[in-house]
């Protein structure tokens, strides 16, 4: 079994410095003492739903990373892309919808030209 600390702590350090952010800032922009960063990162301390709850739906970590691992890893830019759609509204939502089937039917031809 994965240690869930040290997967959160690599899931939180990569997220993080995927947004370019520092310790220090995102703990300014959470409202965080920059200790707890610095805990969650080192795999230290047991979190409160308080503190984990923001941290993780700032930086956009989804679930499957923390608590499924081995699930996550083996299609990233599909949850990467599924994040940003979870952070769409209704409407956003339907107006992407024909572009993202007009160019999943583009893809589909150069796969199969001859379809």
């Amino acid at each position: 079994m994965h240690d869930i600390k040290q997967i959160l702590a690599i899931a939180v350090r990569e997220a993080r410095t995927e947004l370019g952010l520092s310790q220090e800032k995102l703990a300014e922009t959470l409202n965080m003492d920059t200790r707890t960063i610095l805990n969650i990162e080192a795999g230290r301390g047991n979190p409160k739903y308080d503190k984990l709850y923001p941290l993780i739906t700032y930086l956009k970590i989804p679930a499957d990373k923390i608590f499924y691992p081995a699930n996550a890893n083996q299609q990233p830019n599909l949850q990467k892309l599924l994040t940003l759609l979870n952070d769409c509204t209704e409407q956003e939502a339907a107006d992407l919808l024909p572009m993202v089937r007009y160019l999943l039917d583009l893809l589909h031809k150069q796969d199969h030209p001859t379809l």
